[in-house]
């Protein structure tokens, strides 16, 4: 995969089994954008932290967003930062919104459903626990995103079975290579 990837993990970071961490060891160049507080994010901070990681980067990244992570991407779009990325892939968004959501959504909420300024992809499950089918195509449409639907499969996460998950590195080595220009 020929693109720059900044890894958006979500509530409680990705576990070492989680698809984002298998991914980031097969490839080391990928970085993980830190964050001081992974069981209680507030919005504002992880913006600006988010912010700090992409102009750290060499060129315009794709991020790699799971979870709270996507929701992190969409504020970070809207914060009025000069910086760019080159695409983002959104894998099971959480309605921070919903009653099913585990924490307090420190500023999370409202979700922006404004266009994104960069090609996006939202890939979801019709089974999530914290985001409905309806509200996954929601968000996929308000932010002009191409969406995915995987079926029954949870979070999307390791819990759910999803560990190497390779169908999702393809669909993302897909969108690289759509964003990317690459053949």
């Amino acid at each position: 995969m020929k693109c720059d990837v900044l890894i958006l993990a979500g509530l409680w970071n990705s576990g070492p089994q989680h698809w984002q961490s298998l991914w980031q060891a097969r490839h080391p160049k990928w970085i993980r954008a830190a964050h001081r507080d992974w069981s209680s994010p507030q919005k504002d901070e992880w913006v600006a932290e988010l912010d700090a990681a992409i102009a750290d980067c060499k060129g315009a990244p794709i991020l790699v967003a799971h979870s709270l992570g996507c929701m992190l991407a969409v504020h970070w779009a809207h914060c009025g930062s000069p910086l760019k990325i080159a695409g983002a892939f959104l894998v099971a968004p959480s309605d921070v919104e919903a009653p099913s959501y585990p924490v307090p959504a420190d500023g999370f909420a409202p979700i922006p459903l404004a266009p994104l300024p960069f090609p996006s992809l939202v890939v979801a499950s019709n089974d999530d626990p914290y985001v409905t089918p309806e509200r996954a195509r929601l968000f996929a449409s308000s932010w002009g995103s191409r969406f995915v639907d995987i079926g029954a499969g949870g979070h999307i996460n390791a819990e759910s079975g999803y560990g190497e998950w390779p169908e999702g590195e393809r669909l993302l080595a897909e969108f690289c290579d759509q964003v990317t220009g690459a053949t």
